[in-house]
């Protein structure tokens, strides 16, 4: 049977169970003598065992196998795990992921796994005196298709199951691991076939209860029904449901290809992008039945929009997930002691948004240990507690996230990075402080780093710039707020998704500009309202406050006749800042979709992508963080 088609759903699985073992051996590490986590740890290399042998990778299964025999010794101690074991178990769990990518790759021969599990031998000898052989690889037992004794399992498969051939044969291989396998019906050939339905039977002769059977079978997943049936002489029949089955219902869960979830909405957006034109077509007829027609279509279009819009959010946890691990090592490679919290785990974001999230957070994560926290006599001389505090938490901010990095550290020294500045002529030489906003352009400019030293950890000046760049990309923004001797946190906002957002149209002379909603704090009229100066700009006092202005039409050189002398003012907000923009017109709101943008060399760094409008003409869509 070929099980190449079904790697992918390998993978997925694997990369499930290993971030599972990443997160319970932090928290053996947190709480050596309990016993749940390596129970836990045990239970998820056994299944990626499993898995691995079943698609026939075999280096992952050895050294799966290798894993699970320390680890049983370990959980049968019951006692405290030693520092260089759960080091080893670290290492162990890097290495099983490495091999599990490259397996699925078709390069299993490049996993590099022998140095790994020389050490996991030496390690379980430990619990074994008396023997001093080497583990030999484990090699999976084929799976036996003949009739015979043993209990009859009958199995039946959820049908929106996605791989029922590749799960039924996970199943079997389970089965196998509690006692010998026999009566396969139909045969494994069969599982392949496109008129397997899901359902089979096997018998199985084991020493292990039906409700022991039961449990292991449907923590394969995606099974509907079981029944653990008696000795020889059973008939296969009526499938019996459990109470609890009939309770639960069926799975309202699938695995969907995120590809198909990816051309799904690029036809969404074609979509989106006809209605506004057949809006159009339909004000400029002023036909009844066309009006009736393009509501129709209008509604049903916003309405699936908003299903697959919903259908790609993901919650944050899935990239939050790795980063304890990541604290963890460098903390431990800087001899620092670091308690990492992680809050509002359950916030979504759009898949493609979450995608590109990882980099920029693992840059502001590594020098928030290496540059933000001390070490622990520093902290002791600060009168602080041993062990710094980073915090990554996300939250909702009307239609856009908010994700900050924070640390209780030492802050940033503001006059040692204006005295690097002024020397390198990034800032105005009369400059005698640096503001939130100037400190973090500052630091967000390639190479600039006040690091005595290059360090494997940081000190090139390439993180903040990285981080910069990437959440611009994102249609996002930074900000950093910083206290001597108290700490520094990043704030990130984000967009809940990037496809397609609703709009204000602006017009500046004969052109059209998209300015997102999500910033869009509320209008004014230039003109109608006060006037000051603020830092040598001009700017408007609204409800007290003074406001910077931007004026669009001189900053993008927009010529023609000449604007009006009261004219609508947009104004912008982001986190506590608001800018401005001063525009010629506004021409409505509308949902547009957005399409990447690769703008001239040369060009200001104000806008994000670009659209195109529904009488088929693109428009740029403006960058609120470039402007405020």
């Amino acid at each position: 049977m070929d099980l190449s088609q079904y790697a992918e759903l390998f993978l997925a699985e694997s990369r499930e169970h290993l971030s599972a073992c990443n997160q319970l051996l932090l928290e053996w590490e947190r709480r050596p003598t309990a016993p749940e986590p390596v129970g836990g740890i045990f239970r998820a290399v056994h299944t990626v065992k499993g898995m691995a042998a079943t698609m026939g990778y075999a280096r992952v299964a050895d050294l799966a196998h290798r894993m699970e025999n320390l680890l049983d010794h370990l959980r049968r101690g019951g006692q405290a795990p030693a520092d260089d074991t759960l080091q080893l178990l670290f290492r162990a769990t890097d290495a099983l992921e490495k091999a599990v990518d490259l397996a699925v790759a078709g390069r299993e021969r490049e996993a590099d796994t022998a140095a790994v599990a020389a050490d996991l031998d030496k390690a379980t000898a430990r619990f074994t005196p008396g023997e001093t052989r080497v583990e030999p690889a484990f090699v999976p037992e084929p799976v036996l298709d003949i009739g015979g004794g043993g209990r009859l399992i009958q199995v039946t498969l959820r049908a929106e199951a996605l791989i029922k051939g590749g799960r039924a044969m996970l199943i079997i291989r389970k089965a196998q691991s509690l006692g010998a396998v026999q009566g396969i019906s139909p045969s494994p050939a069969a599982f392949e076939t496109e008129d397997f339905d899901g359902r089979f039977v096997f018998r199985l002769d084991s020493t292990m209860t039906p409700a022991e059977i039961e449990t292991a079978v449907r923590g394969v997943g995606d099974v509907d029904r079981v029944t653990v049936g008696g000795g020889p002489g059973d008939e296969v029949g009526e499938e019996h449901v459990t109470p609890a089955e009939s309770a639960g219902g069926r799975s309202r869960h699938i695995r969907v290809d995120l590809r198909r979830l990816d051309t799904l909405m690029d036809l969404i957006g074609e979509l989106v992008t006809t209605r506004g034109r057949l809006n159009e077509v339909a004000a400029e007829r002023k036909d009844p039945a066309i009006d009736d027609l393009a509501i129709q279509v209008s509604r049903l279009s916003a309405d699936l929009q908003a299903e697959i819009i919903q259908a790609r959010m993901t919650p944050v946890w899935q990239v939050f997930d790795r980063f304890p691990r990541l604290v963890r090592d460098v903390a431990r490679q800087l001899d620092k002691q670091v308690v990492f919290k992680v809050e509002g785990k359950e916030i979504e974001l759009d898949r493609a948004i979450l995608d590109e999230l990882g980099d920029p957070l693992v840059h502001l994560l590594r020098n928030a240990v290496d540059h933000g926290i001390e070490t622990p006599a520093e902290r002791r001389k600060h009168k602080k507690k041993p062990e710094g505090e980073i915090v990554l938490s996300a939250v909702r901010e009307r239609s856009s996230v908010a994700i900050s990095i924070t640390d209780d550290g030492r802050g940033i020294d503001r006059a040692k990075v204006l005295a690097k500045a002024l020397r390198e002529g990034l800032v105005d030489p009369h400059t005698e402080t640096l503001s939130d906003d100037q400190l973090l352009r500052v630091l967000a400019r390639p190479g600039f780093s006040t690091a005595a030293a290059v360090t494997s950890v940081s000190g090139r000046g390439v993180g903040i710039d990285v981080a910069m760049t990437k959440i611009r990309a994102l249609g996002g923004s930074i900000e950093i707020r910083t206290e001597p001797g108290k700490g520094t946190s990043f704030i990130l906002r984000l967009p809940v998704t990037l496809a397609i957002v609703r709009a204000l149209i602006a017009a500046v002379g004969t052109e059209r500009y998209a300015l997102p909603l999500t910033y869009v704090a509320e209008t004014a009229e230039f003109g109608a309202i006060a006037m000051t100066t603020m830092e040598g700009r001009e700017a408007m006092v609204l409800r007290d406050r003074v406001v910077p202005l931007v004026h669009l039409r001189s900053l993008l050189s927009v010529g023609g006749d000449a604007p009006p002398p009261r004219r609508p003012v947009i104004v912008l907000e982001m986190g506590e800042r608001r800018t401005g923009v001063v525009v010629d017109g506004m021409l409505g709101q509308q949902e547009i979709v957005v399409k990447a943008f690769e703008a001239p060399q040369g060009t200001l760094p104000v806008f994000s992508g670009a659209t195109i409008m529904g009488d088929g003409v693109p428009a740029l869509i403006l960058d609120a963080a470039g402007l405020v």
